[in-house]
């Protein structure tokens, strides 16, 4: 008798418990449900108010402020919102094929350096960054009443054609209160004292610090407050004085500083523009720090985007037209690519392996891909003791046999990436074939006999910049005394 109580007992204390369990992962559940709801209802409004607010000038620094806030409480919303959807394909036969893909390659048995940021995570993980992704989100949107209110009062821009918005690699990307802050100096009128209006746009290498300025210099409104823009680079400032004779008007001067520039020159320079116009004004586009001290206004600083925003761009330069929801195992192996990217690589690779990825949307590919860029990395930190990045700054010539398949050994020396984009090549490289770096990633066979050109990527934003290499198949290794400078893609 006591047995069967006990057993009773037992099986009413265990479906009790049972009943807690699935109680509490139903609630669990439909909180998740709530939660995940809430978050793209809230990317809907913010994302509203960004575009708004993208499509007309702001002049208050605050809301630029709130504007920034936003954007980013934005961008960190979307990648929450897709790495909670795909968090189900962790622990998977993905997991699997990318280590098969690792082994089936031959790659250096000691690893020398270890990759940061592992997209490796558990499931319970990613609830926290939901929920903190909704809480940015929620403080955010929450304060945007009078934000809108007030944008309500601000002038629109005019409207670029609708194509244009059928391509999301012609737009530009991000950058929202950094645009309105250079648009807002130069269509304010005169400076204090009458002086010459010097603004610097400063950061590292490949953060589209050009771009920017070529974007906003686009504006029809800018184009018309100036009569003339002028492109220099530092050895160019000192000989301002023979352009003063074609020159009238009010003159826009956009300035590539690669070193420091001597202060003397400086100094004469910017004399010669102050008494040309009260309305001349420059633009300082630099890597250096120490160009903070020429401008007048307080400078513009690009930093490398935050990695939310950064992987938001590259999946959607990745995936084109497609939907990354509609293919989560890629959109996760893109958040690893992103990751590895996001603080060792310029938005120029980011654009150039996003555009061969784009041309196969399968799964073996992009883990190919994956396992190619590592193998990259190491290979040139093995060969050279740099990351590739460093070696390309340094116009060091870089191995990309691990982006060819079957392998096949090429070395390139890097365009040159510092200089003015109007340098011409020489004559005798540009009678050598080009290639795309994408076409020779997806056929090896399009590689020519001789030396040749290689395209890592073209840019479709202004200023429509090449970036150009050269590759020779006569030559273990490419002399480096030898500079490839870009070209400016001609206009049709």
């Amino acid at each position: 008798m006591e047995l069967a109580i006990s057993a009773v007992t037992g099986e009413l204390v265990s479906r009790f418990l049972s009943l807690l369990v699935n109680k509490f992962h139903s609630s669990h559940a439909y909180s998740e449900e709530k939660q995940l709801k809430r978050l793209e209802q809230l990317i809907l409004r913010a994302r509203t108010v960004v575009e708004e607010a993208d499509g007309q000038y702001i002049t208050n620094s605050g809301m630029l402020e709130q504007l920034s806030m936003l954007a980013k409480a934005l961008y960190r919303g979307y990648w929450a919102l897709g790495a909670f959807r795909y968090r189900s394909l962790e622990e998977t036969p993905i997991d699997e094929e990318e280590q098969k893909e690792e082994v089936s390659n031959s790659s250096p048995p000691k690893r020398l350096r270890t990759f940061h940021g592992s997209a490796r995570k558990k499931k319970a993980t990613y609830l926290p960054e939901l929920q903190g992704a909704l809480e940015s989100l929620e403080d955010a949107v929450s304060s945007m009443t009078e934000f809108v209110i007030i944008l309500g009062g601000y002038d629109r821009m005019l409207r670029r054609p609708y194509d244009v918005y059928l391509y999301n690699d012609n737009i530009m990307f991000g950058r929202h209160s950094e645009k309105q802050k250079l648009l807002n100096f130069l269509l304010q009128h005169g400076s204090p004292g009458g002086a010459l209006a010097v603004l610097p746009v400063i950061g590292g290498p490949g953060v589209g610090k050009r771009t920017l300025v070529a974007h906003v210099c686009k504006d029809e409104r800018v184009s018309s407050q100036f009569s003339s823009i002028l492109h220099l680079n530092g050895d160019s400032v000192c000989r301002i004085a023979d352009h003063v004779s074609v020159l009238s008007g009010k003159v826009l001067v956009v300035v590539e500083l690669v070193s420091d520039v001597d202060q003397e020159d400086w100094v004469k320079f910017c004399s010669t523009l102050a008494s040309m116009d009260s309305g001349c004004k420059v633009i300082i586009i630099s890597r250096c720090r120490s160009s903070e001290k020429l401008g007048t206004v307080k400078p513009i600083f690009l930093n490398t985007l935050p990695y939310e925003e950064f992987s938001y761009l590259f999946k959607t330069l990745a995936f084109g037209s497609a939907d990354p929801a509609q293919h989560p195992p890629l959109a996760r192996i893109a958040d690893k690519m992103a990751r590895e990217m996001q603080s060792d690589w310029s938005l120029v690779a980011a654009n150039l392996l996003a555009d061969v990825m784009r041309r196969n949307l399968n799964l073996h590919f992009w883990l190919s891909m994956l396992s190619r860029m590592k193998r990259f990395v190491e290979r040139n930190f093995s060969m050279f003791g740099e990351h590739p990045q460093l070696l390309i700054l340094r116009r060091h010539q870089i191995d990309v046999t691990d982006f060819l398949h079957p392998a096949s050994p090429l070395r390139i020396l890097p365009s040159c990436t510092t200089g003015s984009s109007l340098t011409e090549i020489t004559k005798k490289r540009q009678l050598l074939p080009n290639v795309r770096l994408g076409d020779l990633v997806a056929d090896p066979g399009a590689r020519p006999q001789g030396d040749f050109n290689v395209v890592s990527w073209e840019s479709r934003l202004p200023p429509y910049t090449s970036f150009v290499h050269f590759a020779s198949n006569g030559a273990p290794s490419v002399a480096e005394d030898t500079p490839l400078s870009r070209r400016k893609r001609k206009s049709v």
